[in-house]
């Protein structure tokens, strides 16, 4: 079971191990040539800042949360946002953000507990957790995250090797969320007028072992709320310690089988939920009031009769 001190900060348990984070998340923010396995995170941080630049207003002070070596930063201009906090669990993440045409302010934090006031920030880019208070009314959140279908033909694979070699599996890569249950949670914390999109970016290498590799390197996915987390290793509290070599040397031959390219590689997917919310306004629009409508649905069939005739 968890050790004391493991609560999330709201009375509940975490299924991660937060200082571990910290430590896996220190540790590959110093690792050499970062750009060698940053491409995933640079690719959604473009995405995310696409979403931003499809507002049409100015941002005075915004908060990146989780924000690493600043992946949203370096794409986003100061026209757009004019002063942006970044907070990371990770010290040495912040010593390494690339530089940014904005004003930036660093803050090491846990994402799961910020020290921020109350409405505090007018756009939020990443994590979902407390983000919902420290905005201000009318401010607007703009997160991804990893989806359910992320690595699961590795996560496939390892399974199948390890019921076949060990008589049962445990988790190597940490839990996702399912897109079904993103619209429920944005409306539990607060926010309105909600928009969900998912996508995928599939990568392809040369076999498991590279895979492997390439995750425990820079980004195994920790699996909680942080967009771009892709963090060093997993990190929750139920992980299995090692694989055994012939178990990976099993995995490596059923991932060629069931899912090899026809040059040989393999591909490794990597599921990505956008999420937009906003934090409650006076001045948004509202949903009309039920039973105002002054066309009835049983009319809509009509339509096509109506414009033929005023073609007339």
């Amino acid at each position: 079971s968890p050790p004391a001190g493991s609560s999330s900060g709201s009375g509940a348990l975490s299924p991660f191990d937060r200082r571990l984070k910290r430590k896996q998340k220190n540790w590959a923010a110093v690792q050499a040539e970062p750009a060698k396995c940053d491409y995933l995170r640079e690719e959604v941080g473009g995405r995310i800042a696409d979403r931003v630049f499809d507002i049409t207003r100015t941002f005075p002070l915004a908060l990146d949360l989780g924000s690493g070596r600043g992946y949203i930063a370096r794409h986003l201009t100061k026209e757009t946002v004019e002063k942006l906090i970044q907070v990371d669990i990770a010290e040495n993440a912040l010593k390494n953000a690339v530089k940014s045409e904005i004003p930036m302010v660093s803050v090491v934090a846990d994402e799961e507990c910020l020290p921020f006031k109350e409405d505090t920030f007018d756009l939020v880019v990443s994590s979902l957790r407390y983000i919902h208070q420290a905005l201000k009314p009318d401010g607007v959140f703009i997160g991804a995250m990893f989806g359910g279908d992320t690595l699961y033909e590795l996560r496939c694979s390892l399974q199948l090797a390890e019921l076949e070699r060990e008589g049962g599996f445990s988790p190597h890569v940490s839990p996702f969320t399912a897109v079904s249950d993103l619209g429920h949670l944005l409306s539990r914390a607060g926010f309105n007028t909600l928009t969900v999109d998912t996508d995928e970016i599939q990568v392809n290498y040369p076999g498991l072992f590279e895979i492997m590799e390439d995750l425990q390197g820079k980004y195994i996915l920790c699996g909680n709320m942080n967009v771009l987390c892709m963090g060093e290793s997993n990190c929750s509290w139920n992980r299995k310690p090692l694989l055994h070599r012939e178990t990976m040397l099993a995995a490596a031959a059923i991932y060629q089988e069931m899912y090899g390219n026809s040059d040989g590689s393999v591909p490794a997917t990597f599921q990505i939920y956008y999420m937009i919310g906003w934090k409650f306004h006076e001045s948004q629009a509202r949903p009309a009031q039920r039973g105002s409508a002054t066309v009835s649905f049983g009319d809509l069939a009509k339509i096509d009769g109506l414009l033929s005739r005023g073609k007339k």
